[in-house]
């Protein structure tokens, strides 16, 4: 069996920056155990995995590790392989997935606007565990999916090398760590560590930004954003906090397109 795979940077308008992702597009479902090999064998943060559907396609998204319930770098790697090679004359294109409906609008100049629920996070007491992770005590702690610990400025969100082994005794998939932005031109910045989803680092979670976007736009009294995921790759988000949803936008570059035989 031969299977298409396209290898994208999300939330990056160039190669070698940004988030890559794998996208697999499938005639059928495969067996998960056969996903979950392919996914390791990529040993990209995410593989996304397209299954075409009446009225758009469903989508999963797998670690290295695991099957995840929702992934943003990899949606968007996805609608941009949509909208650019499958279907180039769509103006959008709804995935189903198992946080319900993601649609992911086209806008001008290689824009997607992707669609995501809204996740606010509630203070909570920070665990001894994080204490090790970080070497200090953050300047707040929250919970959504994941911890998030405020730090104190940009540089310390930038310069942050926790402890990972701490990292993983943390409940939820991993540690978000966000401060208010001192570059010009952003809102705020943010890194997230994963390392029991077999990822250290994400260079770019738009996930997590279902939890961050909510949180700042009630800090900072504004619901337009300008973000930063300051990893070594780096990334851009723009941002908007809704009612009952946050709007993730990125560009994506493409990298590789190849098969995969199995």
């Amino acid at each position: 069996m031969r299977i298409p795979l396209w290898q994208i940077d999300a939330f990056t308008d160039r190669v070698f920056s940004g988030n890559p992702a794998a996208v697999c597009l499938l005639e059928r479902w495969l067996p998960d155990e056969a996903l979950a090999a392919i996914a390791a064998e990529n040993n990209l943060s995410e593989t996304a995995f397209l299954v075409k559907e009446p009225g758009g396609f469903r989508i999963r998204w797998f670690t290295p590790a695991y099957e995840v319930e929702l992934c943003g770098h990899a949606t968007l790697a996805s609608a941009h392989l949509v909208l650019t090679r499958l279907l180039p004359g769509a103006g959008e294109v709804v995935f189903q997935s198992l946080s319900g409906p993601l649609r992911v609008e086209r806008r001008e100049g290689g824009l997607l606007s992707m669609t995501f629920p809204r996740s606010p996070p509630r203070p909570c007491p920070a665990p001894e565990a994080l204490l090790r992770a970080l070497g200090r005590p953050p300047s707040e702690c929250h919970v959504a999916r994941d911890l998030l610990a405020v730090l104190s400025s940009e540089v310390e969100v930038r310069t942050l090398e926790p402890d990972l082994a701490a990292v993983k005794e943390l409940p939820g998939h991993g540690l978000l760590v966000t401060a208010r932005a001192s570059t010009p031109g952003l809102d705020f910045v943010s890194r997230y560590f994963a390392p029991k989803a077999g990822i250290p680092e994400d260079p770019v979670t738009g996930s997590a930004h279902c939890v961050l976007v909510p949180f700042w736009a009630e800090r900072l009294g504004k619901t337009r954003l300008e973000a930063a995921q300051v990893s070594r790759r780096g990334g851009r988000l723009s941002c908007e906090d809704r009612k009952d949803a946050v709007v993730i936008s990125g560009r994506a570059a493409d990298y590789l397109e190849g098969q995969i035989e199995i």
